[in-house]
């Protein structure tokens, strides 16, 4: 026998003897109670289930509510609802559920909005699904990933000749509140070009949900998409669970072989509601009140988005990212910031001045754009950045008149230049720009 088969026999040997003499968790089947509950955090003892399982709590001949395993220490597990709590009281019966989340999927979903369970919200009845994915998901090889090659064309002037977007692309939308991020991605959702749109409206106000469905999507637009809302008035798991599900959707329809369109409103409200859960079970915070788990969330949600393999199709997400206070070095925005592939930044003094959309195009990047765009429109989106830049850089000078004509060539041409660079960007939200009209709009505001 060689040294490393010994060597090999005696480990095992020693494993088996130890696994022995350990306490044996119970079955998934045996019942434990509720004991505890502060805030939204029910603590069980007497069972066992392993963290991101579920669990029914039987309560008082009512329905059971559903509750997700979030932590544990000793004994105890900790849960946290995904439906209402009303009327739960001490010691009800708690049934764990064997085997991982999955939730249902397929081509019966388009034209439906439904819940972070998957469940309909628009009255029409059940939905007619074909099969069932994990929530969560499954990682694909980064290796075995198609490469970002194709453009894709959004309708929006702006984006698509300066900020050039491609297939599998993932990109935050980032701004303060009320500065347009919403009709933007309404008007995005209307003009891109896509085979199937999948909206998550995660932690919005309910008004909001119904008027992007009714005006943003219209009964055209939502033929061809599903909208996943979990209002802010929804358990923070469930708005976890909705932003999980609408990604699980999209990695459906891309694993068929079309080409997604991933809609998520917002990035922010998901690692609030990831926050709300960690500080529940007492995870302490480490950035401005954001505990680790949220940033490790993060990059978790938004790697699933993007090519899949070489023979599947694709998904091109745009997370909307609230900068609290327009503040852009906000832990979210920061952190979203380094894992997505570009951002586009909205501008609250370019919205006030009446510009729409108010995109800030010096702060914007598309870290895909040099790779699927021709080289002449890449050097014109640089004279453009470079002439906007200049003005903005004098605008002082040039608005108190201290700047004289003929000092500077270049402050000359960005200032004969102004009112048509501030043309291009503009864009009413009914109107449409495809790639060739954007194109060609841009040629003609440098010449």
């Amino acid at each position: 026998m060689s040294f490393s088969s010994f060597l090999n026999q005696q480990i095992e040997s020693q494993l088996g003897d130890l696994s022995s003499r350990l306490p044996q968790p119970p079955g998934l089947v045996v019942e434990g109670r509720l004991v505890r509950m502060v805030g939204m955090t029910l603590e069980v003892v007497g069972t066992y289930a392993p963290i991101g399982s579920r669990c029914l709590i039987m309560h008082d001949n009512a329905e059971p509510v559903t509750a997700e395993v979030v932590g544990f220490h000793d004994d105890r597990l900790f849960l946290m609802p995904i439906g209402e709590t009303h009327g739960l009281a001490p010691n009800a019966r708690v049934i764990p559920i064997k085997g991982g989340v999955k939730v249902p999927v397929g081509i019966g979903m388009l034209g439906r909005v439904i819940d972070g369970r998957g469940e309909p919200l628009d009255g029409k009845g059940a939905i007619a699904t074909d099969s069932y994915a994990d929530l969560a998901g499954q990682r694909i090889n980064p290796l075995h990933r198609h490469p970002i090659e194709k453009p894709l064309d959004v309708g929006v002037k702006a984006i698509n000749a300066l900020l050039t977007l491609g297939m599998g692309q993932r990109i935050g939308l980032m701004a303060g509140t009320g500065v347009g991020k919403s009709v933007l991605l309404g008007m995005m959702t209307k003009f891109t070009n896509a085979d199937v749109v999948v909206v998550g409206l995660i932690g919005e106000r309910g008004r909001e949900v119904n008027d992007f469905v009714r005006h943003n999507l219209g009964e055209e637009g939502l033929k061809r998409a599903v909208v996943v809302a979990t209002p802010a008035d929804d358990p923070p798991l469930m708005r976890l669970h909705g932003a999980m599900l609408a990604t699980a959707i999209a990695e459906h329809f891309r694993d068929k072989g079309l080409n997604v369109l991933l809609l998520m409103d917002s990035l922010t409200r998901f690692a609030q509601a990831q926050r709300e859960i960690a500080l529940a079970i007492g995870e302490p915070p480490a950035s401005k009140g954001y505990p680790p788990s949220v940033f490790a969330k993060l990059p978790q949600l938004v790697e699933r988005a993007g090519n899949g393999r070489r023979e599947g199709g694709s998904i091109t997400a745009i997370y909307t990212v609230l900068a609290e206070g327009d503040d852009q070095s906000d832990p979210v925005v920061d952190s979203a910031r380094g894992v997505l592939d570009g951002h586009i930044v909205l501008s609250r003094s370019i919205a006030d001045s009446g510009r729409y959309p108010a995109i800030d195009i010096e702060s914007s990047i598309s870290r895909v754009m040099i790779e699927v765009v021709s080289k002449e429109q890449y050097n014109h989106a640089q004279t453009f950045k470079k002439i906007y830049s200049i003005y903005q850089q004098n605008q002082d000078l040039i608005s108190v008149g201290a700047y004289r004509k003929g000092s500077n060539p270049e402050i000359d041409l960005a200032i004969l230049k102004h009112g048509a660079l501030n043309n291009f960007l503009s864009q009413s939200i009914d109107e449409r720009f495809d790639f060739a009209q954007s194109l060609h709009a841009l040629s003609k505001t440098l010449s």
